[in-house]
């Protein structure tokens, strides 16, 4: 099945049932302008086999990025503006591939080097050891109105530049999670307290965000299942939520789960127990770890789904499929170290490479130190910047860099990174 085309409530036809899924790429110049590294690292992409490509984080305010080199939309674009985005979506969509935007903003899971204070709907901070994140301040309603427009505002101009959709980012503990989440949103108007006016942000954004885009663009959410923590985004509600973004028009809802402090979307452990929602397993669970959250939500929605997280074997991509369980593929890190996963796997692939399963931080006589949980924490999240870094190579290359060692990989990230915030301020 992963061959067959998809037609979209908006008329969108995907050619296949497989997607890039959404990873930061870091890329963007200093003032969060596309560069020839995003036109040459999605060229390589869009050749892959994808039927579609969701782009990392494109942020709606330049003082809340999830990691330094997003993309930045938070005004009208410019001609320099459009130019560039025009480039990085011809690039992307040469082979025929559908291109979407992911628009985000990434709330308290702002780095303290780009935001101390960033704003959150609660002043609730992270909790996370190593002092990256900064004790955030509660938004204004003015505040609130205005991120409502921007969202809109970052998608029009998206649609202007070539992109085919939007996916509205409300899941991993960004902002929109945020406000979905009673853990992280404590409000008491109109925007905190019941499920609906937790979600009222969300939908908000929905409803503006289609009408500012012209008929046949996509509109999509990311959405978390659960957050996979005590007192947090439930299943119940994930549930909920899906029905009336469903009843609101949306074309695809992507399902997701966890945040930075429970990231089960990696698979990995959190600081805390893993708060385990109800839903039945299945043996395709054992590989896709959202699955059985999206095959529960198909008993009442119609939307088409998407699944993101773990996949890796064609066998288990075929029976999600066949199942209901997803009408869309999501496949993220594989396709990093080998970025014609696809078409492997559209030509007979088994199974794509899990090069997370061998990248490590530590050494093997270290390893011994993961059984402390900070330390743990602070290996699985180092591993991520391997990834950072192939994704740096085929943007500057075309080619990845397979024999990169993890540590190696983190100071490459980290001192990019510096440079880039460094040519920001300046």
């Amino acid at each position: 099945m992963i061959e067959q085309p998809l037609t979209l409530p908006c008329g969108a036809v995907l050619p296949n049932r497989l997607s890039k899924a959404a990873m930061t790429e870091g890329l963007a110049d200093p003032r969060g302008v596309p560069t020839a590294e995003l036109e040459r690292l999605y060229r390589v992409w869009g050749a892959g086999g994808a039927g579609m490509l969701l782009s990392g984080n494109v942020h709606v305010d330049g003082d809340h990025l999830e990691r330094p080199g997003n993309v930045i939309i938070d005004r009208p674009a410019d001609g320099a503006m459009l130019d560039a985005l025009r480039r990085w979506t011809g690039a992307a969509k040469a082979q025929g591939a559908q291109f979407w935007a992911q628009i985000s903003h990434a709330g308290r899971q702002t780095m303290k080097p780009v935001n101390a204070h960033p704003k959150a709907p609660s002043a609730v901070k992270l909790g996370l050891p190593g002092g990256q994140f900064g004790q955030p301040v509660a938004l204004t309603g003015a505040e609130i109105d205005e991120l409502i427009r921007r969202f809109a505002q970052a998608a029009a101009v998206c649609a202007e530049g070539g992109f085919d959709g939007a996916q509205i980012h409300a899941a991993h503990g960004y902002l929109i999670s945020q406000f979905l989440s009673p853990r992280a949103n404590q409000r008491t108007d109109q925007w905190g307290g019941s499920l609906e006016n937790r979600a009222r942000f969300l939908l908000e954004v929905v409803k503006a965000t289609r009408a500012a885009v012209p008929a046949g663009f996509a509109v999509s959410v990311k959405l978390n299942s659960a957050d996979f923590q005590r007192g947090g985004f439930a299943f119940e509600d994930s549930l909920q939520v899906a029905r009336w973004l469903e009843a609101a028009g949306v074309d695809l809802i992507e399902i997701s789960g966890g945040t930075y402090e429970q990231p089960r979307l990696l698979g990995l452990e959190g600081m805390e127990p893993v708060e385990q929602p109800g839903v039945a397993a299945s043996t395709i669970a054992r590989e896709a770890y959202f699955v059985d959250f999206a095959l529960a939500m198909k008993d009442t929605l119609k939307v088409p789904l998407m699944v993101t997280g773990g996949f890796r074997s064609r066998a288990a991509m075929e029976e999600a499929l066949a199942k209901g369980a997803a009408d869309v593929i999501g496949l993220g890190r594989p396709l990093c170290a080998q970025p014609d996963g696809a078409a492997r796997l559209l030509a007979g692939a088994a199974e794509l490479p899990r090069a997370e399963q061998g990248l490590a931080l530590f050494p093997p006589a270290l390893s011994f130190l993961t059984r402390i949980k900070a330390l743990r924490a602070i290996d699985s999240f180092a591993a991520q910047f391997w990834f950072y870094s192939q994704i740096y190579a085929l943007g500057r290359s075309g080619q990845t860099d397979p024999g990169k060692s993890v540590f190696a990989a983190m100071l490459e990230v980290e001192r990019t990174q510096k440079a880039w915030l460094k040519a920001r301020r300046s």
